[in-house]
């Protein structure tokens, strides 16, 4: 029979993880709002811009009532909905999360779909189509805002944990994790199969299928 963990210890493993994915979606959010609020109170929405780093980077207020480079500035409440969902996707894939890289990932995805989630749910013009606050001008591109930086970010994140085929549940496409799959997928095969409905396993099945019975003559 073959070995299974503990059921106790699989929610162990998985609380660190998830844990992680909480300090880092509540971290980014935070980071986010008190950055858009100093923002508000500092930049002047048609001031002209602050160059911090000569032309790369820079400082520059902008409410964008659309998606970043300003795409579907129409759109709002899609973008809403679309940030919405995206919640609810990372939140009910967090409950078979066991990995340190995807919980990273993760946290930072849900922390900043959540910070522009709040701008356009509870700023103005209005609920679900308020502007997101921008203020980080990156060359002559486009402006955008901490939570922003945290979504690209995830983005690399998830593309490292593809490569390195690491899932969700911390397990591996390859390597120890992928042989134990591979064994118990067999053993599944085996315990599944019937010996009354074939004889594909019976060493003394003719070509047809048919057994042969020891000592008799198939040719009458």
């Amino acid at each position: 029979m073959p070995d299974t963990p503990d059921e106790s210890v699989v929610p162990a493993r998985r609380r660190t993880p998830l844990a992680l994915l909480v300090v880092v979606t509540f971290a980014v959010v935070v980071a986010d709002q008190l950055s858009k609020v100093w923002a508000l109170n500092a930049l002047d929405e048609n001031g002209p811009r602050r160059d911090l780093i000569g032309g790369l980077l820079g400082l520059q207020l902008v409410k964008n009532p659309g998606a970043a480079l300003s795409i579907a500035t129409g759109m709002t409440w899609v973008l809403t909905l679309v940030a919405l969902v995206v919640v609810v996707v990372v939140v009910r894939a967090a409950r078979n999360l066991g990995s340190t890289l995807w919980a990273l990932a993760l946290g930072l995805l849900l922390g900043g779909a959540i910070g522009n989630l709040v701008d356009r749910l509870l700023r103005a013009p209005g609920f679900a189509r308020g502007h997101v606050v921008d203020f980080i001008a990156y060359l002559d591109w486009f402006v955008g805002n901490v939570a922003d930086i945290a979504i690209v970010v995830a983005a690399g994140l998830v593309v490292i944990a593809v490569l390195r085929g690491e899932r969700l549940d911390g397990t591996r496409d390859h390597g120890p994790d992928a042989a134990r799959r591979d064994a118990a997928d067999t053993e599944t095969d085996d315990a599944g199969h019937d010996p009354a409905d074939g004889t594909a396993d019976d060493p003394l099945a003719d070509a047809a299928g048919a057994p042969v019975v020891p000592g008799s003559d198939v040719d009458g």
